[in-house]
């Protein structure tokens, strides 16, 4: 690590936003599988996400045998039952009419729209961090994520990234930005949403002056 850089959310010290991080109390439990040469070190969002919510789990790799073993080692968990998570994964976008009244949709195997289950059945939501490719690597990589219940988001507004990324797709958002609108879709607090991207936000405006000084 960089000797300018901040030995909690690993970026460099003039984007440092550690004073804005509260945790946030969320029943779901969080699981962020980041592919390893995930590139954007910079304005990142994983492990803001990560140290913001006490409930979860950030692990780096390429893949794990199983929900359990991706999860590790922690106490405070049941044993997993991946009938009772979800995962996030765009693919090829929802197949057919949307059957949702929530930005999230849950699809079979094929993509196409099914009925939502009761949020109480659900004990966790996936996420995969990396780009386009890496993230769609990461699903192919690991096949137990079949297993479970797949869920398509559909943003209710642009990412907070505009300038700073250009992003393959509309619906595509940052990893915490992902987070926040699943959450609060899945049943937790609509004040979620804006708790966790607030630091993302600050870290963004952070980076912009950054890059007019240096013009």
């Amino acid at each position: 690590m960089n000797q300018d850089s901040c030995e909690n959310c690993l970026k460099q010290s003039h984007l440092c936003v550690c004073s804005e991080l509260k945790p946030i109390a969320t029943r779901l439990h969080l699981l962020i599988l980041q592919h390893p040469q995930e590139p954007d070190h910079e304005i990142g969002s994983a492990r803001i996400a990560h140290l913001s919510l006490p409930n979860s789990t950030l692990r780096v790799g390429l893949s794990w045998p199983n929900l359990k073993s991706a999860l590790g080692k922690i106490s405070s968990l049941p044993e997993p039952q991946a009938s009772r998570w979800a995962v996030l994964y765009l693919g090829s976008g929802v197949k057919g009419e949307k059957t949702s009244k929530t930005p999230i949709q849950f699809v079979n195997r094929k993509g196409e729209p099914i009925n939502s289950p009761q949020t109480t059945d659900l004990e966790g939501l996936i996420l995969l961090d990396g780009t386009w490719s890496q993230s769609k690597a990461l699903w192919w990589r690991n096949p137990w994520l079949l297993k479970l219940k797949r869920v398509i988001l559909t943003p209710t507004q642009p990412s907070l990234y505009r300038e700073l990324r250009k992003e393959p797709r509309r619906e595509c958002l940052s990893t915490i930005e992902c987070a926040a609108e699943s959450l609060v879709a899945l049943g937790e607090s609509p004040d979620v949403k804006t708790q966790l991207t607030h630091p993302f936000e600050v870290l963004l405006n952070l980076h912009r002056k950054t890059r007019k000084r240096s013009r």
